[in-house]
């Protein structure tokens, strides 16, 4: 079993299923990436760079993107100083796939660079 699935077993029953959910359209969407527990939570890279990922806060579900505040996309609210936007669920009838899915497609084809962030002392730059 994968250290990620370690993770979503390890949640609420109710916790399990969106995060089971999530972790297979992630998978489907972007087969290319490579996925691990980074930071205790689960993420999806591509090149190094992280993209989507999701975690346990209370109360909920987060899935957050990376670069999403550059998707164009109400339905995100914006994460943290830098360019992250996140949606929260607390379950799996509040997931919209083809939301999803779209947010997906977007965090490949727009990205900006987390990887070298600490080498730019904390400046973000475009990569897609």
């Amino acid at each position: 079993m994968s250290d990620i699935q370690l993770y979503n077993n390890s949640q609420s029953e109710e916790d399990i299923e969106v995060c089971q959910v999530l972790f297979e359209e992630i998978n489907r969407s972007l087969p290319e990436a490579e996925s691990k527990i980074w930071h205790a939570h689960p993420v999806w890279f591509l090149e190094g760079n992280p993209i989507v990922g999701y975690s346990k806060l209370k109360g909920c579900i987060r899935l957050l993107f990376w670069s999403g505040q550059s998707f164009g996309e109400d339905d995100l609210q914006n994460e943290g100083k830098f360019k992250a936007a996140a949606v929260r669920y607390t379950s799996v009838s509040e997931i919209n796939k083809e939301d999803l899915s779209r947010w997906i497609g977007k965090a490949r084809d727009v990205q900006w660079d987390y990887k070298n962030i600490v080498n730019r002392k904390g400046v973000l730059e475009r990569l897609k």
